[in-house]
């Protein structure tokens, strides 16, 4: 009776991972939002937040989780964005250290704008751990859009990133 137990434990969690790995999220389409958030992390992340904010698809560009030795002039010139730019629509968040540190700094964020709508980048694999952090701190009235930056995972991230996930959404559903 235990072996079967186990044995079905077990083939539940090949297939949530399977299911997880198979099926990242994707990038958003054109719609405009009020602000866009990049976490850090990952190449492209910020490049793509970038682009968006110069085709119009929001006003502002929060980009969370920078490190705090990097300010307004080194991130200028790594990603190639006038200080004009800079100055009116780029906001750098230096507090967040992990992903549930970048939800709590980017509702902050979001409160202090009146944002009610946000299009949240980061990477295809971190993509459902961080909107579910970033659910958590927001009231539901305020619109998530999720735009992933494709990458090429390997299986030790991907692996990395469910078991987090899962142990986050556990945590979750014990109220932590």
């Amino acid at each position: 009776m235990i072996l079967r137990l186990l044995a079905l434990i077990l083939l539940g969690w090949i297939g949530a991972f399977a299911l997880f790995a198979t099926m990242l999220p994707g990038a958003a389409g054109e719609e405009k939002t009020d602000g866009i958030v990049v976490l850090t992390g990952a190449a492209g992340r910020i490049e793509h937040g970038v682009a968006l904010l110069r085709r119009g698809r929001a006003e502002r560009l929060f980009i969370s989780g920078v490190d705090r030795d990097a300010g307004t002039f080194s991130i200028s010139r790594a990603y190639g964005i006038d200080m004009k730019t800079m100055r009116c629509c780029v906001e750098l968040g230096h507090e967040a250290i992990d992903t549930r540190s970048n939800a709590i700094e980017t509702a902050a964020w979001i409160k202090r704008r009146g944002y009610h709508s946000i299009r949240l980048i980061t990477s295809d694999w971190h993509m459902r751990r961080a909107r579910y952090e970033l659910r958590r701190q927001l009231p539901a009235n305020i619109v998530i859009i999720s735009d992933a930056v494709q990458t090429q995972p390997s299986l030790r991230i991907l692996l990395r990133e469910f078991h987090k996930y899962m142990l986050r959404r556990f945590a979750g559903l014990a109220g932590i």
